[in-house]
């Protein structure tokens, strides 16, 4: 408890209900000062409101920081808050019995989606979450047929970015996607289908607008859950599940998918460079353990004329060493964790290669298609909508434009200073400064 709450405690005073029960800093933040960072804009005001009021909702309704609809009601309607700006609008508009009757059900809506989620109270546990599903990618075998290698580089490219945000729930667009899988965007859109369908991902909401992405939530899907268990167990799974799932024999020889999403965007690992085989097996390397091709070849399910190819690749870039029969890591990419990329050493990969300036052309294609877009969609809405004069209602000579007296006595008591909307003031109305007075006021 802070010392301002004890003071008031002594007092005999209440403190404010934000810290009697106590959210978490990003969310006290956008309840004292609003949504400063524009995270909850919308199409209008309306549906930014609404949005910011939803966050505030589900924030108080997180497991062992659940509020009661009095205090939501207190912090948001009768308090002056930033953040209860929408609510207190909603009472002015419709009542106060109405105001307390939606935040309420928005109350109760936000608790029920987040008994679905799971118990999650801070950071350290969605980390912890992440690292599930890290292990369950990293666990199964990813066959290159069937758009597999490229599934598992988009759930390590979506791994990275749910470390960043702290939660399995992300944002992002496909372009972005694409860029950082080292792909093309069509590419990206078939894996993303396929995740989906398999239970990897779930769409929570579609991007819209100019600076808003899809929102997604990576899971483990409970086929390969139960078939993980039974694999741990040593029992074998019957039957089979639809997607005929494997695991990796040598729990040793795994694609480490922090490494993968290290270095498949990178230009050495381009289709017509390494590839995204090359960017695999060297995402297996250890620099002190070394891996027969055989190894190598159980932990990414390629053909083993492929691992032979691709390996003698990425020794002759120096990338990777080979003794003995045993390939290793090349010391220059070494880290204190496994992989660790150099970008000198890759952008030399990448000269020898020839596909130097691969990304920044794809990027800069992005970019095009992004502003061709944009365009299109500025020129519909001015063909569906397009801007037509208004009509002037206030004809010239009614009001001195100099001085602003009223030289038609037919206009008294209206308020002409938009000339193309005259609104005629009620009875005891306060006039602007621009406008005609009414003689009932003058006097």
């Amino acid at each position: 408890m802070s010392s301002r709450t004890l003071s008031r405690a002594r007092r005999g005073q209440a403190g404010p209900v934000w810290e009697r029960r106590q959210l978490s800093r990003r969310s006290q933040h956008l309840l004292l000062e609003g949504d400063v960072e524009g995270r909850y804009a919308g199409h209008n005001d309306a549906e930014s409101g609404y949005r910011l009021t939803a966050a505030l909702a589900l924030a108080c309704s997180q497991p062992g920081r659940e509020w009661t609809p009095a205090d939501f009601h207190h912090a948001l309607i009768y308090t002056p808050t930033p953040g209860g700006w929408w609510a207190r609008k909603l009472r002015e508009r419709k009542g106060v019995q109405y105001a307390e009757n939606k935040l309420t059900a928005m109350l109760e809506n936000a608790r029920a989606f987040a008994g679905t989620r799971g118990t999650i109270t801070g950071r350290p546990d969605a980390l912890e979450n992440i690292a599930e599903i890290r292990y369950a990618v990293e666990s199964l075998a990813w066959p290159t047929r069937g758009g597999g290698a490229v599934d598992h580089k988009n759930l390590a490219a979506r791994l990275s970015r749910c470390d960043r945000a702290g939660g399995a729930d992300h944002t992002i667009a496909v372009r972005p996607l694409a860029e950082a899988m080292g792909c093309a965007k069509s590419t990206a859109e078939k894996s993303n289908e396929r995740l989906e369908k398999a239970g990897w991902l779930i769409k929570e909401e579609v991007g819209s607008g100019k600076n808003h992405g899809t929102r997604w939530r990576l899971k483990i899907p409970d086929p390969v859950r139960a078939h993980l268990a039974c694999a741990e167990s040593g029992q074998i799974l019957t039957p089979h599940p639809p997607l005929q799932l494997e695991t990796v024999p040598d729990p040793h020889t795994f694609t480490d998918t922090a490494a993968l999403a290290e270095v498949m965007a990178h230009d050495a690992f381009h289709h017509y460079g390494h590839g995204t085989s090359g960017a695999r097996l060297l995402a297996c390397l250890d620099v002190t353990e070394g891996l027969s091709p055989a190894q190598l070849q159980q932990a990414t399910t390629l053909h083993r004329t492929t691992v032979a190819r691709r390996l003698d690749k990425l020794v002759a870039d120096g990338l990777a060493h080979e003794r003995e029969g045993l390939y290793y890591l090349s010391p220059d990419l070494a880290g204190p964790v496994r992989l660790h990329p150099d970008d000198e050493v890759l952008t030399q990969a990448a000269e020898q290669q020839g596909t130097t300036g691969r990304g920044e052309r794809r990027r800069e294609r992005h970019a095009r298609e992004r502003a061709n877009y944009q365009r299109w969609k500025a020129e519909r809405t001015r063909r569906r909508h397009p801007e037509r004069p208004r009509p002037v209602l206030v004809p010239e000579g009614v009001v001195d434009p100099e001085t602003g007296e009223l030289l038609d006595e037919r206009w008294r008591g209206w308020d002409t200073s938009d000339p193309t909307r005259p609104v005629w003031l009620a009875p005891g109305a306060i006039p602007r400064p621009n406008q005609t007075t009414p003689p009932a006021q003058a006097a």
